[in-house]
């Protein structure tokens, strides 16, 4: 090989590695970290067959909203590479704007919102998107503590299946103090929503699937 030969390949061996680099780097900056995993909770809606829709606000048929503050919240399920999720499932469930759950086993004596649904069912569009209309929930006690406000998600894509819970910014004070959040570790700011006005939010979801 002479030196023409030598100094060719030599800077080809250099560009090459540049741009492997470049791209590996642009793929290690896009990759979103994976929402942090949290225990389902005692009140899944397993025998729930009502009105599951986006705005848990109003009931059909009903001509009063639900007690509380209506908040909106939108976002996508995105797959390990940040790459949209299209068709995911998302049921989520929360707590009413007095800290209670419309479900047989809760002990919290708290009122019920008969106008309230709490639970949606969603699947996501083609870019991955979800939102929904409800009412921000209130904290409440349990034996192990007090719980920050949150919603409950379960979230089913092509190929994996998430448990979480999604936080409020506002609350970081009462967030920080939440047994179950503290247990999230260094994962819990994936667990936190986004406000994007002050009645708004955003929160994506990062699943192990590869769309």
């Amino acid at each position: 090989m002479d030196r023409l030969d030598r100094h060719i390949s030599r800077r080809a061996f250099t560009v090459g590695a540049t741009l492997f680099g470049a791209i590996a780097a642009t793929r290690t900056m896009a990759a979103p970290p994976l929402t942090a995993e949290s225990p389902m909770g005692p009140f899944f809606p397993t025998s729930y067959h009502g009105e599951d829709d986006f705005d848990l606000t109003m009931l059909k048929g009903h001509k009063t909203r639900a007690l509380g503050d209506v908040i909106e919240i939108s976002g996508r399920v995105l797959d390990r590479y940040g790459k949209p999720l299209k068709g995911a499932n998302i049921k989520l469930w929360q707590a009413n704007a007095a800290g209670r759950y419309a479900h047989e086993n809760e002990q919290n004596t708290a009122p019920l919102d008969p106008n309230f649904q709490g639970v949606a069912n969603l699947v996501t569009g083609k870019s991955g998107e979800w939102r929904i209309k409800t009412i921000k929930p209130k904290f409440y006690d349990t034996p192990l503590g007090l719980r920050t406000p949150h919603i409950h998600f379960d979230v089913q894509g092509h190929a994996h299946r998430l448990m979480a819970q999604m936080y409020f910014p506002e609350e970081a004070e009462a967030n920080a103090k939440d047994f179950l959040y503290k247990d999230l570790g260094e994962g819990a700011p994936t667990s936190v929503a986004q406000m994007m006005a002050p009645s708004a939010y955003r929160w994506d979801i990062v699943l192990m699937d590869a769309a």
